[in-house]
């Protein structure tokens, strides 16, 4: 893939680079210095979702990484459904974190970034410090919200994703209407500058299907193989949930003890949409920043 620069000054500050992991390229941009945040992106968004987070939380002493991952905006695109499995997603994680110099990494995922922490958390918890997740359930906890026509209504276009170039087809018609949809219960709304953004990275050659992929191999993967991944997580995760989150019911939002046994608390914010990063930017943002805080050197 050829190398493409030009996004990193949509954020004052931030230095932008790609990192070769196994046989994929990762494309982030990162700004400061200190113990290692990686920010993981959701669903249709990339890097850029986190443009309000990634400055102050430099700003507060940390090395903060916004990886576009496998299949989005900038990264590897592969075309094949099983390149998108998720242990092939968090080990991409893993290997960026050594890849930027760090053993270890504080981890804040939303959506289905939320999903490859959670994935690292549990598979590679010698690499996870911290786990903060935003809008994104437990695994087990959103198997079992499948099981409820209310979750199964909210969650319908998981199983349209799986129809063979359909849904890439209504995609992209009227301009990305499809996507841009999505992102249209923030507030405040999404400006023009940004949605034209976030059409660019959907717009890069195989990014709609790569991203499309996530889901198809996610509904073709057996419950019995999903239930047998499931382990313990047992480093300090802090849930942060977005009440008004049309996607996702907000009883998913607790995970079972036994499953997250270091679980310091789930924050609610009544107010905020499954876009809660955006929505209650500041909130999020201080929130991360003292549940992060024990990691940074002590002050003489």
């Amino acid at each position: 893939m050829a190398e493409q620069h030009g996004q990193g000054d949509w954020v004052s500050g931030v230095r932008e680079g790609y990192a070769e992991v196994g046989d994929q390229r990762l494309h982030y941009v990162e700004a400061g210095d200190g113990p290692l945040v990686v920010s993981l992106h959701g669903f249709p968004e990339f890097w850029y979702g986190w443009r309000r987070q990634i400055q102050p939380l430099a700003a507060a002493g940390f090395h903060v990484v916004a990886p576009d991952t496998r299949g989005y905006n900038l990264s590897s695109r592969p075309k094949e459904v099983a390149a998108y499995d998720g242990d092939k997603l968090a080990a991409d994680i893993r290997d960026l974190i050594h890849e930027r110099g760090a053993e270890t990494a504080m981890l804040v995922g939303h959506d289905w970034g939320g999903t490859i922490a959670w994935t690292m958390a549990m598979h590679h918890p010698e690499v996870v410090e911290r786990l903060a997740i935003l809008n994104a359930a437990h695994p087990r906890k959103l198997s079992q919200g499948l099981h409820h026509p209310g979750q199964l209504r909210k969650s319908w276009y998981f199983f349209f994703f799986d129809l063979p170039e359909l849904p890439e087809t209504v995609v992209h018609a009227n301009h990305w209407h499809f996507f841009r949809h999505f992102l249209s219960d923030a507030r405040p709304a999404f400006t023009k500058e940004e949605t034209d953004r976030y059409i660019e990275a959907w717009s890069q050659k195989g990014a709609a299907t790569g991203m499309i992929n996530y889901y198809r191999s996610s509904v073709r993967t057996s419950p019995k193989r999903a239930e047998a991944a499931l382990r313990p997580v047992e480093a300090p995760t802090l849930v942060i949930w977005g009440e008004r989150d049309h996607y996702l019911g907000p009883e998913l939002a607790e995970p079972d003890h036994d499953d997250v046994p270091n679980l310091d608390r789930v924050e609610r914010l009544p107010n905020a949409s499954h876009w809660v990063h955006h929505d209650e930017a500041e909130r999020v943002t201080q929130l991360l920043t003292e549940f992060f805080a024990p990691e940074l050197p002590a002050k003489n």
